[in-house]
This record gives C-alpha cells, sequence and structure tokens, in this order.
C-alpha cells in the first residue's frame, strides 16, 4: 500500500488494533466508541457500572461489550470475574485506521464510525468544560481550546498530522499511576485536521490509472 493510501498515523503492533472491514462495521456504533474509550481510560470495569456512568441500562452495555469481544475491541477480565458479575478490559490502547480504501468499500461503516469518533470527542469536551469551575487553578490555566484555519494541500495536511502525532508522542508513557510524575492527571488531546467544505473543496482529480484508460465515461462512449 502507498503512502497515499495511509491516514497519518502508523500503529504500534504491541498496543495498537488496525481497523479492517469487520473492525470498522464493530466500531460504527456511539455507544460503543464511548464503552471502549472509558475501558482504555478507566481500566476494567463491568456493565453496571458502565451503563451507570453512561446513563443505559446494563443489558445495553452487556450487548455491545459481547459485540466488541467478538471483534477483539474487548477482552473478559477473568481475573476479577465471578459467577455473578464479569468484568471486561479493553483489549489495545489504540485504535489506527489506517487503509483508507475502506471508506469506499464501507462508506456506511465509516461515516458510522467517523460520526462516533466526533459524537465522543464532543462529549468529553462537554464534561471537561462542566468540570471547569470545580478545577484546581493551575488545572484552569492548562485548559485550551484552540483553531487555526491554514491553506493547505493534501499532503501538507498528512505531515502537519504526522508531526503533530510525534508531538503527543513525546509525551506519552505508561498508564500505570505509578510511573507519571507528581501532579500528573490524565489529558484529552483531541487532534482534528479538517478539510474545510466552506472554502470551496476542488474536485478530486482522475488517478494515474483511470487516466491512461481513458476514464470511465470515455470508456463507457467507446463501447
Amino acid at each position: 500500500m502507498t503512502e497515499e493510501k495511509r491516514w497519518p498515523h502508523s500503529p504500534d503492533p504491541q498496543t495498537d488494533v488496525v481497523l479492517d472491514a469487520r473492525g470498522l462495521r464493530a466500531m460504527a456504533h456511539p455507544v460503543r466508541v464511548q464503552l471502549v474509550g472509558l475501558l482504555r481510560r478507566l481500566g476494567p470495569s463491568t456493565a453496571t457500572r458502565l451503563a451507570e456512568r453512561m446513563g443505559l441500562t446494563s443489558g445495553a452495555t452487556s450487548y455491545h461489550l459481547r459485540q466488541l469481544a467478538a471483534a477483539g475491541f474487548v477482552t473478559e477480565d477473568t481475573e476479577r470475574g465471578n459467577a455473578r458479575e464479569r468484568w471486561w478490559k479493553a483489549a489495545h490502547r489504540n485504535t489506527v485506521w489506517s487503509d483508507r480504501d475502506l471508506a469506499e468499500q464501507e462508506p456506511e461503516a465509516a461515516i458510522g464510525f467517523l460520526r462516533s469518533v466526533v459524537a465522543a470527542n464532543a462529549l468529553t469536551a462537554q464534561r471537561a468544560l462542566n468540570e471547569f469551575d470545580a478545577m484546581p487553578r493551575s488545572w484552569r490555566h492548562a485548559f485550551d481550546f484552540s483553531d487555526w484555519a491554514l491553506l493547505l494541500t493534501p499532503e501538507e495536511s498528512r505531515e502537519l498530522a504526522e508531526e503533530l502525532a510525534a508531538v503527543v508522542a513525546r509525551y506519552r508513557r505508561d498508564d500505570a499511576r505509578e510511573d507519571a510524575p507528581e501532579g500528573a492527571e490524565r489529558v484529552a488531546v483531541v487532534l482534528q485536521v479538517l478539510p474545510d467544505p466552506a472554502g470551496g473543496l476542488p474536485a478530486d482529480e482522475p488517478d494515474e490509472a483511470e487516466a491512461a484508460e481513458g476514464g470511465p465515461d470515455e470508456q463507457e462512449e467507446s463501447r
């Protein structure tokens, strides 16, 4: 797969799961994206505890956890579970979407997944904002919402995302609390590099293979 066919984040095989078509379909639901996110951030939990946190029924969270387990995103935590209560844990630290062709192969699942991610990110921001007044002064000063409008090519956008991901990677450390410096708390960093439709995006040009064959319209006319 060429570089142009990949999203701008390189997966770590030790910690990351790369979305395939089956995984994309499994994650194309806002509840499942939130469940995986909670298990990754807060650690193992039960369907009942997750339901209370999300304002859902335990039956609903149990159903979605089973679907996530079937797709390999969560696993049962047998060290914590018992005959009456099952505990679940995340199977990976990150989800990486590296195959851009999936958007064409699974369009409904792709847009469902992306909408779910956007909704989860918006919920995270809203929860933090709701707690703003109660935050310590030092964290209120660290609180940041920023956005910039840039004029970039698709290639520059990918390079920008790669550079920002590299900066974030420098600050990553093991999730074990004992390894964190004093005063460290969990911080949500949301990275979005989005083409702005209001800016009048140009139509895609045909790729080299299509141009060499005369394009789909010319092929149709030649028959």
